[in-house]
């Protein structure tokens, strides 16, 4: 028989033998066939889970190239094989012919359901779950990346740690406790959080005599649960704590009841994703700071084995020593001591333009790169930290806090979770977190001078530095030990390799001669004369992009927002990009991103006032503002069904706004840009009001879907001071609707309706069908959900009208089918039927699949609740195929579960229980909690 193996390194096997896949690219693709085996898979699903949504041009033939080997290797092992596996071509993708049995994650779910049906006095119990475990060869999907593999991964390890559970009890009741200790330590271990599996472990201690290590065990538990969630133990364990004390031998029997249910794991409110790489990119050449490396290394062996997590706290000293290279540098080298990933923020603690990053936005970062979503995130910083900290529980990461400003804005961010480590960065020694939270400090003071030379030594060679001892002493004096300033240097130096260190020391010192002194005192002169020389050095036209870019708010920008501001095009301001990346005086941070360091960008802010008369400026300002609101409006259109309610005149010559092919590259620029487009919103320009509430207004819909609930009502503040300002009706009226929407978001209903509606009477007053419909639109959903069907109906009915005026096929289908759903659920079927319909012949003109999809959704419900079931199982069939085609995973499984339901009340009960078991291998691919009402419906309906 050949075999899959997906619980464990990805193989094929035939009569035992292990058959190696190839590269991890190729082994995703055979899981991704296999997990669906004997069912047809679509070449998209493939592209989907072995890419995830962002998948390359290439990635069609890629997946024909990887099936075709994959092709020949089940067909060379099926010719020593009484039971092949195939792999066939089929509609619109690929089968992988076989039985289940061939796939281990089948066996293994076979046995534990058949371990489960047996009686609970029957030894088979015991030994199918042990039989069940056995197929496990370690972390399942081994070495295989990306989303969709991180999913399944973790669905598969919530249903190992079940069948664990479920052996030990067996194992238990039939009298071999000592037979369990060894795994469930083990597993207790990777599961802390796990109450059954600590429950089972202390039952078999106490059943062999060691009582003592059970209740060790208990406080254990109890400790972590109170340090990582905030919470006591469940009533069982106490409840067992409590018989172990008194002596009681029966604790060791686990009575016939209902399994306990599971605390949620943290890990349950997981968009699964990637582990997170946040670290910036090293800095080349790193040298000079053995000490300081050697004094971190310390103090991570030194915390090894402590019980609380560790916070490195005044990585400290002043601007331009070298703090972020440290702490970068060094994070990398340990990262092997921290598997599950690095954090990092950038807390602009010193911003020159006072942008400083809040704890709220900071460790709302943190929850998204852990893969939390959207709909998962709380209200409100204390739940947000609460969770953050629970999310860390059980792993080992770093966290690096860079270029904080004070304790408090640090706090927040600190893990709770033991085995984490918190690196801190500041201009300031934070010696408030040393007395509160233990925190080891450690000065970072300017380079000696020998350690200055050793650095220009690693950049322009030993041989070059030696040469010129006289003139390399000059260049560190007049660096002041500063690394920022020997890489300014270095740069230069290094790009003129044939001439003398003497003449450019010399030219420094002439430098520094035209310069007047800062109130910083003499060194800070030294390096403001080292990044005069640096600029003096550049071309023209880089020089003059230097300068404006200062102009930027930050904190990054890409290549097309600095073309805006020279006044380019993009592939002109590519080499002025590298003009001054490769002297230093930018930092592309990230590909495709750069940015300032704060000392530089204070510098380049004096030049451009200084050189740049206030008509150059604004006009470097109108072409940034204009890039920035109209590639965003660009994008809000492809991700918003409904067009924005906002006009805007058109962008000037040269602002370059984005052109966006599709929905994917729309969504990844607004995730990329959208910090930028808040820091113009928060740091408003003389004369931009107009541009900070469009901005507002188009950033509405990306907020909404996304969570930033706290984030989009801050903004609507301050986009409705900017219209109050320019006395626009229309800017106040989209600021109260986007006001109205977060406070509905955030369960503040009354004041949000006041919003709606003073945003309703502008929208009239302007004439705007558009803002009228969306509002609507609002106003009757918010109703629905407060229980009153009636207004929401009376909202949507006018959303509706409105839709009509402004010709807007989309959202009239979208109002049509909200009537006939509320209508529905007030018993009038008929009626909802008929604008159902009618919203799906809408629907369909205007191209909008996701609508389609909705409403046929809505017209299965109806059908079914007028007894037509096969009706309904064709409109919940095509509903359910349409969100998997636009990926709305969620709703997918939903509808199958509904789907279910019509195949039940229509006789077919093999088909029902079919799709409901699609809808819980969604379930478990979507990682949803235990406690999810999908979760909860299916467990109705027997299927767990």
């Amino acid at each position: 028989m050949v075999d899959v193996q997906l619980l464990g390194p990805v193989e094929l096997s035939t009569g035992g033998q292990a058959v190696e896949v190839g590269p991890p690219q190729r082994r995703t693709v055979m899981a991704a066939l296999a997990v669906d085996v004997g069912r047809p898979v679509a070449v998209d699903v493939v592209i989907e889970r072995v890419w995830g949504p962002h998948a390359p041009d290439g990635a069609r033939g890629a997946v024909h190239a990887h099936v075709a080997r994959i092709r020949r290797m089940c067909e060379q092992a099926a010719e020593s094989a009484r039971e092949p596996l195939l792999l066939v071509r089929r509609s619109g993708g690929y089968l992988l012919e076989a039985r289940q049995e061939q796939v281990d994650v089948y066996r293994f779910r076979r046995l534990v359901d058949q371990g489960r049906a047996a009686a609970s006095a029957d030894p088979s119990r015991a030994v199918l779950l042990r039989e069940a475990l056995d197929l496990w060869h370690g972390e399942p999907l081994s070495g295989l990346n990306g989303e969709w593999a991180a999913r399944m991964r973790e669905a598969w390890r919530r249903q190992h740690q079940d069948a664990a559970v479920g052996w030990a009890r067996a194992e238990l009741r039939h009298g071999d406790p000592a037979a369990v200790i060894g795994p469930l330590t083990g597993l207790l271990g990777e599961y802390p959080l796990a109450e059954p599996l600590a429950e089972a472990l202390m039952r078999a201690l106490h059943e062999t005599g060691r009582s003592a290590e059970a209740l060790d065990c208990y406080a254990a538990v109890r400790k972590r649960l109170a340090e990582e969630l905030g919470a006591d133990t469940g009533p069982a364990l106490r409840q067992l704590h409590q018989s172990i004390l008194r002596g009681h031998r029966s604790a060791s029997r686990h009575p016939e009841t209902a399994p306990v249910p599971r605390r949620p794991e943290p890990r349950a409110v997981l968009r699964q994703t990637e582990l997170p790489a946040q670290l910036p990119m090293a800095v080349r050449g790193f040298t000079g700071r053995d000490g300081e490396l050697a004094r971190l290394a310390a103090i991570l062996a030194s915390a090894e084995g402590e019980s609380a997590a560790v916070v490195i706290s005044a990585v400290s000293g002043m601007a331009g020593v070298g703090k972020t290279a440290l702490a970068v540098h060094w994070a990398r080298k340990v990262e092997s001591a921290f598997p599950d990933g690095q954090l990092y923020v950038n807390l602009r603690g010193f911003d020159p333009q006072g942008s400083v990053v809040q704890p709220t936005e900071a460790v709302r970062g943190f929850l998204d790169a852990l893969g939390v979503r959207p709909e998962r995130v709380p209200p409100g910083l204390e739940a947000q930290v609460g969770l953050y900290r629970s999310l860390l529980t059980g792993r080992r990461m770093m966290v690096v806090l860079d270029n904080a400003r004070d304790e408090e804005q640090v706090r927040p961010l600190l893990p709770g979770a033991v085995g984490c480590m918190a690196l801190v960065t500041s201009r300031n020694r934070l010696t408030g977190l040393a007395a509160t939270e233990g925190a080891h400090l450690l000065a970072v003071d300017p380079l000696t001078p020998a350690a200055a030379r050793a650095v220009l030594a690693e950049r322009l060679g030993a041989g070059r530095v030696a040469a010129e001892p006289a003139a390399v002493a000059d260049v560190v004096t007049w660096c002041a030990g500063l690394p920022l300033a020997l890489a300014v240097v270095s740069a230069r130096a290094a790009a003129q390799p044939h001439r003398p260190l003497g003449t450019l020391a010399d030219e420094l010192r002439e430098a520094g001669g035209r310069l007047d002194a800062l109130d910083g005192g003499e060194e800070s002169s030294q390096v403001r004369a080292v990044f005069s020389w640096s600029y003096s050095a550049l071309s023209p036209a880089a020089a003059r992009l230097f300068r404006l870019l200062a102009l930027h708010p930050g904190p990054d920008l890409d290549r097309r927002a600095a073309a805006a501001l020279a006044g380019v095009a993009p592939e002109r301001v590519r080499p002025l990009l590298a003009e001054l990346t490769g002297g230093h005086l930018l930092v592309e941070h990230a590909p495709g991103r750069y940015a300032f360091h704060d000392l530089l960008r204070v510098y380049a802010g004096e030049l451009v006032t200084t050189y740049d008369d206030q008509w150059e400026r604004r006009s470097a300002l109108d072409r940034m503002m204009d890039h920035y609101l109209h590639s965003a409006r660009a994008a809000d259109i492809l991700v918003t069904p409904q067009p924005n309610p906002v006009e805007a005149p058109a962008p000037r010559p040269g602002a370059n706004p984005v052109e966006f092919g599709d929905y994917g590259r729309a969504l990844a620029w607004l995730a990329a840009e959208h910090p930028v487009l808040l820091e113009i919103v928060r740091q408003p320009q003389p004369g931009f009001d107009g541009h900070v509430w469009r901005l507002v207004s188009v950033l509405t819909t990306f907020l909404d879907r996304h969570g930033y609930w706290q984030t989009l009502l801050t903004a609507g503040h301050q986009a409705l001071v900017a219209a109050e300002r320019e006395s626009s009706p229309a800017g106040r009226a989209g600021a109260h609707r986007g006001l109205g929407l977060a406070l509905d978001r955030l369960k503040c209903p009354e004041p949000a309706r006041e919003h709606y509606l003073r945003a309703l009477e502008l929208f009239v007053a302007i004439g705007s069908e558009a803002g009228q419909a969306r509002t609507h639109q609002h106003l009757s959903r918010m109703s629905g959900a407060q229980g009153n069907s009636g207004l929401a109906l009376e909202h949507a009915y006018l959303s509706l009208e409105h839709y009509r005026r402004a010709g807007d096929q989309a959202g009239q289908a979208a109002a049509l089918n909200h009537i006939g759903w509320r209508q529905a659920h007030l018993g009038e079927h008929l009626r909802a039927l008929g604008h159902c319909e009618q919203a799906l012949e809408l629907a369909r003109a205007a191209g909008d699949v996701d609508g389609q999809a909705h409403i046929s959704d809505s017209l299965g419900y109806i059908h079914h609740q007028l007894g037509g079931y096969q009706q309904a199982v064709d409109r919940y069939r095509q509903a359910a195929e349409l969100f998997h085609a636009t990926g709305e995973r969620h709703s997918e499984a939903a509808c199958l579960i509904c789907l279910g339901d019509s195949h039940r009340s229509a006789g077919q009960s093999d088909a029902a229980h079919a799709v409901w078991a699609r809808a819980l291998a969604l379930t478990a691919e979507l990682g949803l909690p235990h406690d999810d009402p999908l979760r909860a419906a299916l467990r109705e309906r027997n299927v767990s």
